[in-house]
């Protein structure tokens, strides 16, 4: 998988920083007090840098760590762990990903049956940090619900119930008065609820598992690499107040890998965007249903997923756009926040006239053919990226699995993803955003009274 060109390697690379998020996630604003703030200054050696503290990020830092209780290891995030990208996800850490845009979905037994092996990977690993270090994240094991509104949604759902047969799979059926009544909402006709996923408040979990981490790792926020020159003995990677020089790197900055010399022009990034509700009062609430916090996917991917969580709040996301330069703007999420009036009223009528208390988008990084990047890119430069969806238990698993292989460690997690195909070079980034866009606007648009 290693696509650097050694010539590279000699070059300092000006490496352009993460654009700032134009408005605050509700589940960082909800999270409880902000870590204590450490930028990166001066000149610092280390055994280990990790570029990046999200999913795979924080878990490779930790597990480097862990097998090198000797060795120093440097993780930075160029914004606030848990307002970056991972935090702002809707928290399911899935088992098995309800993915019925691909054809093949109900066909590829081995692929979904490798999926499942290293998402379970990735749950352990989050599990061990909530039961051993006591990580707070609201840990909920209760699954999730695939809701469907329509007909075709309910096709969707039999299309999924048929490869969960083949893996032999639990699920159970939720019928229409018992999903109606779960959520309080009669918008939903037919739902499926499966087992084995973990609802959790994602910026809660990233930054308590971030004071969990074991001593000899260094934490530094709000602390981008400007500029990078990988080689011996050491790698130089340049913050805005200094340099680390670092025996071995692990990129783990999602598509902004590609900014270091790597797998550029492979890497499509969208922006899918959410909102949340104030805190609800108790005779709010009672319109809720029965459940006190649930999730729910929709069976259309482009429908409208939705949260309620244990502090009596509703998130609701859908919409998205493709981000020309991995950007987004306030006007972005005016316009999908919107959209999510819509479903809250088709939803939720009588209540839904309390609008939203924040809004906000979050970075995913697709290729073109489902590729992943995972492996040595150069000589002690690792990285892990595009999860193309469901990144928490598969992020895990990825940042886990790449520490252990800088580590010189193997495992049946690594030589599943050492044998995923690398992504594809995208098409011109003219047609790929507007290709991107008019997929997009056709499926939201076929997902109908999903979204």
């Amino acid at each position: 998988m290693n696509t650097f060109n050694q010539i590279v390697a000699k070059k300092r690379i000006v490496v352009a920083p993460p654009h700032p998020e134009p408005t605050m996630s509700g589940w960082y604003t909800t999270s409880g007090p902000e870590l204590r703030l450490v930028r990166q200054g001066g000149d610092v050696p280390c055994d280990c840098l990790v570029i990046g503290g999200g999913w795979m990020g924080l878990h490779a830092a930790r597990r480097f760590a862990e097998l090198n209780p000797q060795s120093s290891v440097i993780l930075v995030d160029a914004a606030r762990i848990g307002n970056n990208a991972s935090g702002r996800c809707m928290g399911f850490v899935i088992d098995l990903a309800h993915n019925p845009r691909k054809r093949d979905f109900v066909e590829d037994i081995k692929g979904n049956k490798e999926e499942l092996f290293v998402n379970l990977d990735g749950i352990a690993y989050i599990r061990s940090a909530v039961e051993e270090h006591g990580v707070d994240c609201d840990w909920d094991p209760q699954g999730k619900y695939h809701s469907a509104a329509t007909s075709h949604g309910m096709a969707d759902l039999h299309r999924f119930s048929e490869a969960l047969d083949k893996l032999g799979q639990n699920y159970s059926w939720v019928e229409t008065p018992e999903i109606q009544a779960i959520t309080g909402s009669k918008h939903y006709i037919k739902a499926l609820h499966h087992p084995g996923t973990v609802l959790v408040q994602p910026a809660k979990y990233l930054k308590n598992a971030v004071k969990s981490l074991p001593a000899n790792v260094t934490i530094h926020e709000n602390t981008p690499i400007v500029a990078a020159q990988f080689g011996a003995p050491k790698h130089i990677c340049e913050t805005p107040t200094g340099t680390i020089r670092a025996s071995k790197v692990i990129i783990c900055a999602s598509g902004y890998l590609t900014k270091f010399g790597f797998f550029e022009s492979r890497a499509i990034p969208l922006y899918t965007f959410a909102s949340m509700t104030r805190q609800l009062t108790q005779s709010e609430v009672s319109q809720l249903g029965s459940k006190r916090a649930y999730g729910l996917i929709p069976a259309d991917s482009f429908g409208t997923t939705v949260r309620r969580t244990i502090d009596d709040r509703l998130f609701l996301r859908n919409v998205y756009s493709y981000a020309r330069n991995f950007k987004t703007t306030e006007q972005d999420v005016l316009r999908a926040r919107t959209q999510q009036q819509v479903a809250f009223d088709r939803r939720w009528p009588g209540l839904s006239s309390i609008g939203f208390e924040a809004s906000w988008g979050g970075l995913l990084t697709l290729a073109q053919n489902g590729g992943m990047v995972f492996g040595e890119l150069a000589k002690n430069v690792y990285g892990a990226a595009f999860c193309n969806g469901t990144g928490v238990a598969r992020g895990a698993a990825f940042g886990k699995a790449v520490a252990e292989l800088a580590t010189g460690q193997s495992s049946a997690v690594i030589e599943i993803l050492r044998a995923r195909a690398s992504p594809s070079r995208t098409y011109p980034r003219l047609l790929t955003s507007i290709g991107v866009r008019f997929v997009t606007a056709l499926r939201f648009k076929r997902a109908g009274a999903e979204v």
